[in-house]
This record gives structure tokens, sequence and C-alpha cells, in this order.
């Protein structure tokens, strides 16, 4: 088994109109063993920005806590709040630094620049950013819910439509998928806030 998928994840975001969402299911697990049923896979990066982390437990609350410190460090050196592309280059960088002992992560950003425009991508290992007008997915689901995304999602979504679609996307993958699920998180970013709704799912 890679190490990529020790832990087991499921992440999506998915593109709307003027609107974005990101959802996770909530399981950590050690191999086929479930540790945790709670476990925080999408953290907010500013009110309008959030990042997706699957892979290793350890590295995603690592590169977390990194995020958090160099996102500060550019609020008060630029005195504004960091774009989700700029966050991303960011992101890039700071995976590159580490390509000959990488994180063992792959991300998702997903969020509104300045205009309202949506934006999300995904990166690998060692930051090669994967930028897309639709959807991106990560995790040992990540094939489940190419499918599912492939059948479910439509442009130009609004923010209830795009809970639906991603939440059945997102549903129907880790059903499939062992190493994942046990319940999961979305989050819609919209002009006017952020959405949080958590799901149940099958528990087994």
């Amino acid at each position: 088994m890679s190490i990529m998928e020790y832990c087991g994840a499921a992440i999506v975001a998915m593109v709307g109109k003027d609107c974005v969402a990101i959802a996770s299911d909530k399981r950590l697990g050690q191999q086929q063993l479930t540790v945790d049923m709670e476990f925080q896979k999408v953290f907010p990066i500013t009110e309008r920005t959030y990042i997706g982390l699957s892979g290793l437990a350890t590295d995603v609350k690592t590169l977390h806590d990194r995020l958090r410190m160099r996102v500060n460090l550019y609020k008060h050196r630029e005195e504004r709040v960091i774009e989700p592309k700029t966050f991303t280059h960011l992101l890039s960088h700071m995976l590159y630094e580490r390509r000959f002992g990488s994180y063992f992560i792959s991300p998702v950003v997903a969020g509104l620049d300045k205009n309202n425009r949506p934006y999300i991508c995904a990166l690998d290992t060692i930051g090669c950013i994967d930028s897309s007008s639709d959807f991106v997915v990560c995790g040992t689901a990540a094939t489940n819910l190419y499918g599912a995304c492939e059948s479910l999602w439509e442009p130009d979504l609004g923010p209830e439509e795009l809970f639906e679609t991603i939440s059945q996307t997102l549903l129907s993958s880790i059903d499939r998928d062992a190493m994942s699920g046990w319940g999961a998180v979305v989050h819609i970013i919209t002009p006017s806030g952020v959405i949080t709704r958590d799901l149940k799912s099958r528990m087994d």
C-alpha cells in the first residue's frame, strides 16, 4: 500500500455560478483500521479560501500549521488578504522546497477572488499546479469521484444546487471506497459568506 493511501481520504472541489464548494470525508484510518471519525481535512485559510489536504495525517497537521504561519506573515507584510491564486503559488513553492523529502500530501484549493470569480486547483506532492474550471478531486476515492463528477456536475450551478451535486458525488463515491467515509462535511463559499453542512453516511 502506498503511504499516500495509508490514512484514507476523499476530497472534492466544484465550481458553481459565483460560488465554489469543497467537501471531504471525516475518517482517519490506519490502513483498514478506523482511528477517528471526526478528522478535519478541509481548513479555512481566509474567509474566502479553503484548502483540503489528503494524505498522511501527520503531514496534514504539519503543513496546515506552516501554511497558517506563512499566510499570517503575508498578511502583515502586504497588509491585505491573500488571494486564492496567490495562495496556491505560495503552497506550490512550499511543496517544491521539500521535493527531495516531500510531504505525503495531495492538496486541493478552492476559493473566490476579489472579483467573486471561483478558483479551484489541485497540486501533487512537489507542488505542480493543476487548475480546473469544473472540479478537482484527490484521495483514495479519487477514481470514484471522477466518475461521479463527470456524471453529475453541470456549469452555472447555484449554491443550493452545487451543495446537492457535491454531496451526492461525495456520498456515492465514499460508499464504494473502504478507506474513506464515516460522514462528510461540505463548505459552500459564496460572496456573502461560507455555508458549512455535515452529512451522514454509512458507518460500516
